[in-house]
């Protein structure tokens, strides 16, 4: 199949997301909603925050745009942690949609991709919920003073040869240094969070 023909396939599978929900500037919500790891224990994203800043991710297992990006979202997560900044990836999706986002397949997923950070289970979804997030893998950016300096894509192409521009990389490196964010807001394509039903 051809490149054209294949990405039209995907995009018609998923959803193309603009940034919204929170607003640049914002803090954080649910920062003390303590959510399973992978390691076994009980975490917030309070309990990561790094003196640098920290990096919200919202992902999961199945999603084929995750497997696009996770190796680059592996590597920024290990490098930002490097840098001082707090890294957590959650998991909000609900296993009884997708078996493949199960804990045990979480647990799999992290070993193999080398996860030096937490990847934790949004059991309700109201993490998500509470960050407007809809979409895998969508990036929140805080800088150290716990305001929200970048929203969007990971970068700007599913394949790793293709990126043009690196915007996560580039917030998180900016972000540190002091400096202003280049693109605060990206568009971003992925799966729909498929939310836990409200008790």
């Amino acid at each position: 199949m051809k490149r054209n023909s294949l990405w039209t396939l995907i995009v018609s599978l998923s959803v193309v997301g603009s940034a919204f929900g929170l607003n640049i500037g914002d803090k954080a919500p649910s920062t003390t909603v303590k959510m399973k790891n992978v390691d076994g224990h009980e975490l917030s994203i309070a309990d990561v925050t790094g003196k640098s800043g920290t990096l919200v991710i919202f992902s999961c297992d199945h999603c084929p745009f995750v497997k696009a990006w996770q190796d680059r979202i592996a590597a920024i997560g290990n490098s930002g942690k490097d840098k001082g900044v707090g890294v957590i990836v959650i998991n909000s999706n609900d296993p009884a949609e997708y078996p493949e986002d199960s804990y045990p397949e979480m647990q799999k997923r992290a070993q193999k991709l080398g996860f030096t950070f937490p990847y934790v289970v949004d059991a309700t979804s109201d993490v998500a919920r509470a960050f407007g997030a809809t979409r895998t893998p969508e990036a929140f950016l805080f800088d150290k003073d716990g305001k929200l300096v970048y929203h969007g894509a990971i970068d700007d192409s599913q394949e790793a040869g293709g990126v043009t521009k690196h915007f996560l990389q580039d917030a998180l490196m900016a972000s540190t240094a002091g400096q202003a964010v280049p693109v605060k807001e990206t568009k971003f394509v992925g799966c729909g969070i498929k939310f836990h039903a409200k008790t």
